[in-house]
Order: C-alpha cells, then sequence, then structure tokens
C-alpha cells in the first residue's frame, strides 16, 4: 500500500525514537504528530519543521486524510487510543503490551478481526530484530532438534515504573519472542515477584509458561539489578542457541552440544555427552525498530502475514495476565483457557 499517510500518537521516551524511524519508514509520509507535552511539541517542531505537531489526539481521529496511526504512548492508555482509531476506521499500531488488562485487550481483538475491521498491529519489537529471526530459522529448518527449554533475562537498575509492575513492563518482550520461537501458546502459567521499591509494584518477577510436550520456558524480568541484560537462550536436543542482545558483535552464538539417553536413563554410563563447536552467524545491521516500522506499511496492505498482530498481541496479554494472577496468589499453577 504506496503513499501511507500516517499520524504519531505520543512522541515522549520512547516515542521519539518511534518518530525518527516513521520520518525514515517506505511507502509512508508522517503527517502529524500528537503529544499532549506543549515544551515537547515546541522542541520536535523545530526539529521536524515538515510534520504538524497537535496537542488533541481527536484533532487526528478527525482527520480523514489519515490513514494510520502509531501509538506510543504509556502502556495505560494504549487500549482506550487504540480503540477509539479502530472505530474511526484507520488502521493501528499500539506500543506493548496492547492493554493491560484481558478484556480491553479482547474488544481490541474484535475491533480488528471482524469483518470491516481495520488492521491492529502490536509492538512487539524484538519478534522484528535479525537476530530473533535466525533462531528462529534454526528451529523451523530442525537444526536444534526437539526444543527442551526456553529461557530468557531482561535486567537493569531502572527505569523504575509506578503504573504498571515489572511484568507488564518489560516481560511483553519476553513472552512474544518465547510464543514466537515456540509456535504454540502455553498451557499454564506460574509466577513469584516482589516489591521492595513501591509498595504493590513488584521491582522483579520470575515467570514459568508451560507447553505441550513437557516444553517450558521460563523469564526474569528485574528493574533492580546489578547487571543489564537482554538474552535469550534455547536448549534443543541437537543444539544450544543464545541471542545476547547486549554484545555488539556475535548476537547469536550456536553451540554444538548435546546429551542423548542411550539405552536405559537409570545408567549414569547411558547418558551421551557431545561437545562440538561454537559458530555465530552474521547478524545483518538492520534496525529492528525501522523493520518493524516498514512491516506495518506492509501489514496494512495485506502483503504480509500476522506476526504481530491482534491474535499474537491478545495471547501475550493472556499470558501476562496469568503471570500476574499467579504471582497474587502466591505461585499458584494458572491454566490458560
Amino acid at each position: 500500500m504506496a503513499g501511507v499517510k500516517l499520524s504519531l500518537i505520543g512522541a515522549g521516551g520512547w516515542g521519539a525514537n518511534v518518530l525518527r524511524a516513521l520520518t525514515k519508514v517506505k511507502g509512508a509520509r508522517l503527517i502529524s504528530v500528537c503529544d499532549t507535552n506543549p515544551e515537547r511539541i515546541k522542541s520536535l517542531s523545530a526539529q521536524y519543521p515538515n510534520i504538524k505537531f497537535v496537542s488533541d489526539s481527536n484533532e487526528v481521529q478527525k482527520d480523514n486524510s489519515i490513514d494510520a496511526v502509531v501509538i506510543a504512548t504509556p502502556s495505560p492508555t494504549h487500549a482506550e487510543i487504540a480503540k477509539k482509531f479502530l472505530k474511526s476506521g484507520k488502521a493501528v499500531f499500539v506500543e506493548k503490551p496492547m492493554a493491560l488488562n484481558l478484556a480491553d485487550a479482547q474488544k481490541l481483538f474484535e475491533l480488528s478481526m471482524n469483518d470491516s475491521g481495520p488492521p491492529l498491529m502490536v509492538g512487539h519489537l524484538l519478534i522484528y530484530h535479525p537476530a530473533t529471526k535466525i533462531v528462529k530459522d534454526l528451529i523451523v529448518k530442525g537444526e536444534i532438534g526437539d526444543i527442551f527449554y526456553l529461557y530468557s533475562k531482561r535486567l537493569n537498575l531502572g527505569i523504575v515504573r509506578q503504573n504498571e509492575n515489572v511484568l507488564w513492563s518489560l516481560a511483553p518482550h519476553d513472552v512474544s519472542v518465547i510464543l514466537y520461537l515456540m509456535g504454540e501458546t502455553p498451557k499454564a502459567v506460574m509466577a513469584h515477584g516482589s516489591s521492595y521499591l513501591t509498595k504493590g509494584v513488584d521491582d522483579v518477577a520470575f515467570m514459568t509458561l508451560f507447553f505441550s510436550g513437557d516444553k517450558m520456558a521460563q523469564i526474569h524480568v528485574s528493574w533492580l539489578d546489578p547487571f543489564k541484560e537482554r538474552k535469550v537462550v534455547v536448549v534443543g536436543s541437537k543444539k544450544m542457541v543464545v541471542f545476547d542482545d547486549m554484545q555488539t558483535t556475535e548476537k547469536v552464538k550456536i553451540y554444538n552440544k548435546s546429551a542423548e539417553v542411550k539405552g536405559s536413563a537409570n545408567l549414569i554410563e547411558s547418558i551421551s555427552i557431545r561437545h562440538g563447536e561454537i559458530t555465530s552467524p552474521l547478524v545483518p545491521p538492520v534496525e529492528p525498530l525501522l523493520a518493524e516500522m516498514n512491516y506495518f506499511i506492509e501489514y496494512i496492505g495485506g502483503g504480509c502475514t500476522h506476526l504481530s498482530g491482534p491474535k499474537e498481541g491478545l495471547d501475550v496479554v493472556r499470558v501476562l495476565t496469568a503471570g500476574n494472577e499467579s504471582m497474587a496468589k502466591n505461585g499458584e499453577v494458572i491454566l490458560l483457557k
């Protein structure tokens, strides 16, 4: 769909990065930017003199020349803003998570998936990272073998949130990647979390996802940690793969290692440990955010499949909701419906 006319809703924090990317996206033109902060509007309008800046999103909603909106506002506002623009018939890209509760996520899913619903895409950024695609291709081609388990870490000291806990703030990245790599949704979820800085707002969480065939995945998220880590590890029957986003080079490493049971599993001699070489494939120098915005334009025109469409966005919220419920019930296992 050539010549898509866009508007950005929210240009603070992450939104400023989205603004930069939208000025470079192929097949589209950024017409306007909406933000409620007058100082921010003044500063950005000087940097982008050819873009219209407004303070009221209703002005964008009423502008019939706008084909699609990109929503990069704080998480608690995602659902209401996305709902408003979907109802007005505009295609919507909304940053993760698409909503902070299952009812709102289900409503957005229904608005987009009905017969006349406009396209909806959710900002699961890491799915568009070229390293993630490399790992996915290894899985699809069978080079890793059967997946045994995955785990991910997203840790740092800051930024501390007040409106949502660390699970809702950080884990959408990891949940979306794990569901993408697994190719399925989990059967059950269990999570533990604790709040140390702000009462009632968990700063650290550990969440386990249980999949079919005894596969599982664990997610560790924290904004109260001495290390900055952004890592996904996949352990398979043939090989093991590490995607470490903190590395400037060799972001993906493939470990040609495995453990194989031969004969009786009761005898230690029957377990064969194999150590092979470590390889690191070339990761294309593609900016994930720009790739994601380009994909949105193709997605609007129907030229690509759902990587992070309404169903994927709803699945992530469903897992996070179950994790949140489990934390509130001291780690009780929650079955996903």
